[in-house]
């Protein structure tokens, strides 16, 4: 079963609107040091990791906030200090802290004391799907999903939160326009510096890369057959609603018939908001389950892979920067279209033939796999697609976007110097 919906999401907000009060009158009093506080909803990483990265080795005094005591455990083995997020300490680091990191929203640190600090969103990846106030999902609310009052409440209250953003970063131009847009912000608030979270993709050589996605892999899995191809399939959400690509028992056999003929192994990897039961309804060694609890952050994985299956994931931007071959599958296309929205078309994402069905996608992937050549133009066409929404392939997003802090909050320089 789905985990979160924006409409709960929304009704949960409401119902806190008191502790939000009372956190906002803190502020007002409670002075903000030159300390930084850093969280994620997904975890330790994605572009608060590398910024973390960054501000630490400029010797930034910052905590991180966690949600739980594995990702405190995993923030202390890469040596990052950490508090309960919604302890007192948690509220006490976030209200004192002048600069405020999170990837996914003011939940990612404390929420309740947020008000006043210089708030960072780096966001969680380039987005295909409309997402914020680009999308009526965003507004919705279970009791009164369609009532108009209802939905203009939660947009100026939507638009009052992000108006706390005081710097978001884009990938490029065409992606600042959507961002924009999505969280009504000014253009001066957004500024196109790269996101940090893909430095991982540009540091080293290709070679270094794929051993170390290989060993991060070797590490979440276990042992892989050392002469089978690694493709990732990573559905993104819907929403709250089910997965409608979960393969039936006779699709599974389909499946895993092509992979042993391809000699493939199918990572799989659901969006961790959502659910989906990608489990053989037998025994394999030929899919695999890969999801954020056994690899918490897969950007950097994605040069141990040879190729990605999705739907309408950013992952698909991502790939272009290895680059990888990707093949979609979209079984709901029209309905989600509909209902959520795409940023352009999904064709000049996706192509002309992205697959509706299982049968579908094992023709795409038997020929990828066989043909040299399908393989290097669906290669070149996602690296055609990255090349459009990233600006920089030189690993040092996260010290733009560093160093634009420090600008714009017009509070000091680097360590360096000083």
């Amino acid at each position: 079963m789905a985990s979160f919906s924006f409409g709960a999401g929304n009704a949960a907000k409401l119902a806190r609107l008191p502790l939000y009060g009372l956190g906002r009158l803190a502020t007002l009093v409670i002075p903000r040091t030159d300390r930084w506080a850093f969280g994620c909803g997904a975890g330790v990483g994605d572009g608060p990791l590398a910024l973390w990265r960054v501000a630490a080795a400029d010797g930034r005094r910052a905590v991180w906030l966690s949600t739980s005591d594995a990702e405190a455990a995993e923030a202390a083995s890469l040596g990052i200090p950490t508090v309960p997020r919604l302890s007192w300490r948690g509220f006490w680091a976030t209200a004192r802290a002048r600069v405020l990191v999170v990837a996914y929203g003011t939940g990612d640190v404390n929420p309740y004391a947020v008000s006043g600090g210089y708030l960072v969103q780096l966001w969680h990846g380039i987005p295909l799907k409309r997402i914020g106030l680009d999308s009526a999902e965003t507004l919705r609310f279970p009791l009164l999903p369609d009532a108009r009052p209802v939905r203009m409440a939660l947009a100026a209250a939507y638009r009052r939160t992000q108006r706390r953003i005081r710097l978001l970063p884009a990938a490029s131009h065409l992606v600042r326009g959507r961002l924009e847009t999505a969280f009504a912000l000014p253009d001066d608030r957004i500024v196109v510096t790269g996101e940090p979270r893909v430095d991982v993709l540009s540091a080293g050589t290709a070679d270094e890369r794929r051993e170390r996605a290989r060993a991060l892999l070797g590490a979440a899995l276990g042992d892989l057959p050392a002469s089978a191809g690694l493709v990732l399939y990573a559905p993104t959400w819907r929403d709250g609603a089910a997965d409608p690509a979960v393969p039936t028992p006779e699709e599974w056999r389909e499946i895993v018939d092509a992979l042993v003929a391809a000699d493939l192994v199918l990572l799989v990897r659901s969006h961790r908001l959502g659910a989906g039961a990608y489990e053989p309804p037998f025994s394999t060694d030929r899919v695999r389950d890969l999801g954020a609890d056994r690899l918490r952050d897969i950007t950097a994985a994605l040069p141990g892979l040879d190729a990605l299956v999705t739907d309408y994931s950013s992952l698909a931007y991502d790939a272009g920067l290895v680059p990888l071959p990707v093949l979609y599958l979209a079984p709901d296309l029209g309905e989600y279209r509909d209902r959520r929205g795409f940023y352009g078309t999904y064709a000049e994402v996706a192509g002309a033939d992205p697959a509706a069905t299982w049968a579908e996608l094992l023709v795409q992937l038997r020929a990828l796999a066989a043909d040299d050549g399908e393989r290097a133009a669906r290669t070149a066409r996602s690296a055609a697609l990255s090349r459009r929404v990233h600006a920089f392939r030189d690993g040092g997003n996260a010290r733009r976007v560093y160093d634009a802090i420090l600008a714009r909050s017009g509070r000091g320089r680097t360590r360096g110097h000083r």
